[in-house]
């Protein structure tokens, strides 16, 4: 059985691991036992409702849960600052995040790699931006005197990078749209989109296809505009405080829950309810760092400046 070959793989791991590092306390530190589970918060990539980014999780985690007999209490954040601030102020163990919400609680020394999805032998996503047809809108430029729609302020691909991509074009979106729409979520630009509420909007190609998928979108009225370039998957990160025996045990598990007894091909998904073929832990700091690079024209200056003009519908 699989299990039995993943424990043996792991014991000299885990027992060296033991061996170089005392024993950490975790008095105010949650351990994955019933009376302590892991507190696990996700961000609300798709809206944030129980039937839907949670939904999307809970067979990956059920799997590790009774492989390792390691304990979740698995919850969806109401924004994507607010699962920020749950790992920053000893609200989570673990958290799923966006690119540039990770970068923030990783900068602030709460948050370590732990997971990506990977898809296809890759670790990214897309982002875009996407117009109506009938809005007349062929490339960025044209966005200009438009309605445009963005999603959470701390989200990578419903905001940083649209935006990003928008300055780097010559668009300024506070200065040079007719409107902006601060909707909150990839499911709810695009749902602006549909209704003909905006003439533009920002979001990632996973729930683009998602929506066209659950038939809230018609994609015969919708263009891609532009395409982002790759972004890593949204990772999963894991608490500083974690013990390096949990961290190790954690990794192991998402490395290998494809492999594992109780959840199926079908149940193991990603960023937007995706299907994807596992994770990894093989993942880089360096690399998420220099992912931040795609988005930093996008300063508290960008952001305050654009919430006034969405401020002002």
């Amino acid at each position: 059985m699989f299990a039995k070959k993943m424990f043996s793989t792991l014991t000299a791991a885990l027992l060296a691991a033991s061996i170089i590092t005392p024993s950490l306390s975790f008095a105010a530190q949650n351990d994955g036992s019933v009376e302590k589970p892991l507190r696990v918060v996700l961000v609300p990539a798709d809206g944030g409702t129980e039937d839907g980014t949670k939904k999307d999780f809970q067979p990956i985690f059920d799997a590790i849960s009774k492989f390792y007999n390691i304990k979740f209490d698995i919850k969806v954040g109401q924004s994507y600052g607010a699962v920020v601030e749950a790992m920053c102020n000893g609200g989570a163990d673990i958290a799923w995040f966006g690119p540039a919400s990770y970068l923030q609680a990783h900068n602030r020394g709460c948050a370590e790699l732990l997971a990506l999805a990977v898809k296809h032998g890759e670790s990214v996503y897309y982002s875009g931006i996407f117009a109506r047809k009938d809005a007349n809108i062929n490339s960025i430029a044209d966005l200009k005197g438009k309605k445009v729609a963005l999603g959470d302020v701390n989200s990578t691909s419903s905001f940083n990078v649209p935006v990003a991509m928008m300055l780097a074009a010559g668009i300024n979106p506070a200065k040079d749209t007719a409107a902006i729409n601060m909707a909150g979520s990839h499911a709810n630009v695009l749902k602006a989109l549909a209704e003909g509420l905006v003439d533009a909007g920002g979001a990632s190609f996973d729930s683009y296809e998602k929506a066209v998928n659950q038939k809230a979108i018609d994609p015969s009225k919708i263009k891609v505009v532009v395409k982002s370039n790759p972004i890593p998957q949204p990772p999963l990160a894991v608490h500083p405080d974690v013990s390096k025996e949990l961290k190790a045990k954690l990794k192991f598990a998402f490395s290998n829950v494809n492999k594992m007894d109780g959840i199926t091909k079908d149940q193991i998904r990603g960023y937007g309810g995706g299907k994807v073929d596992g994770y990894t832990s093989a993942v880089s700091e360096a690399q998420m760092a220099e992912t931040g690079k795609m988005f930093d024209t996008v300063t508290d200056q960008v952001k305050t400046e654009i919430m006034q003009k969405a401020g002002k519908r």
